[in-house]
């Protein structure tokens, strides 16, 4: 085999990646169905730390990051009535490009009665990154859906801020081939909207909370948690069409994750009728 066309197939597998998951209920519990993957993205044996059966899984990407022109792809089944709570042990990294893009993309589905809690780590953009990560989420009238997304800009606690780059972010969220919430966040590395007071006011981390629920009396007491009361940090809560949104605007990764959290465990007692038990990686 010629030499140049090995490098190629070398750094075809080591840049590009898919899984696929689908959950099903079974007896007591929801189980993981099917399960294939392509390179290097792949998931745990699933936990079962609820007396419901939801099943906990966690993702794994070891090389930790996209270069540009790598593609990783997620696609994920909830079937009728099954639970599942997937999150991931370390935050993905898009790091700097020559000028290909990284892109990310992640379908997911969740089919009539189903539940799923969606809880990625944060999403660091290196200054230089060419970064495309897109969340495109499908649900039946009456399936549960709990997510959040953050992202942070560059790596300010090493004094480095994005200032060379793009970022082409959407999160979408769509019931029953309508849309719900249609988020886009488009930034390059000198744009005014970085610091402005119309844009992001100079936060590197951005985090976006959704909750699909009509029950409009949760707003006000979302609206009571406290981030700190020494911080300068920004978040919101509203809630349209059927869809609570909690949107966060700061400089830590750390605080952006224990204020949706704490949105979390409400929003989890209330709308799915369970007390949150957290996965055991959060404590790690």
């Amino acid at each position: 085999m010629p030499t140049v066309k090995l490098k190629e197939q070398i750094l075809d597998a080591e840049w590009r990646a898919r899984l696929e998951l689908k959950f099903s209920k079974s007896d007591s519990r929801t189980i993981l169905s099917h399960r294939k993957h392509y390179g290097p993205l792949q998931v745990q044996k699933p936990f079962y730390p609820e007396h419901n059966g939801a099943c906990h899984v966690y993702i794994l990407h070891p090389p930790g990051g996209v270069v540009g022109g790598g593609r990783l792809n997620i696609c994920v089944d909830v079937n009728s009535k099954a639970h599942a709570l997937i999150t991931t042990p370390a935050a993905g990294k898009f790091y700097r490009s020559a000028g290909p893009v990284a892109r990310q993309e992640q379908i997911i589905k969740v089919a009539s009665k189903g539940t799923l809690e969606w809880f990625p780590s944060e999403n660091i953009i290196f200054s230089g990154a060419e970064a495309q990560i897109q969340t495109k989420v499908e649900l039946s009238c009456d399936s549960h859906f709990i997510g959040w997304e953050i992202s942070c800009l560059g790596r300010p606690a090493s004094g480095e801020y994005f200032s060379q780059g793009k970022l082409d972010q959407r999160f979408e969220v769509w019931r029953d081939g309508r849309p719900l919430r249609v988020e886009r966040l488009w930034l390059k590395g000198d744009d005014p909207a970085l610091k402005s007071k119309w844009g992001l006011q100079g936060f590197p981390v951005i985090g976006s909370m959704v909750c699909v629920t009509n029950k409009t009396e949760l707003v006000d007491s979302l609206r009571k948690i406290t981030i700190s009361s020494n911080t300068q940090e920004l978040f919101s809560v509203t809630q349209t069409d059927g869809i609570i949104i909690c949107s966060f605007l700061g400089t830590s990764v750390e605080r952006a994750r224990s204020y949706f959290i704490d949105v979390w465990k409400i929003l989890r007692k209330q709308v799915i009728g369970l007390e949150s038990i957290e996965p055991r990686i959060w404590k790690t």
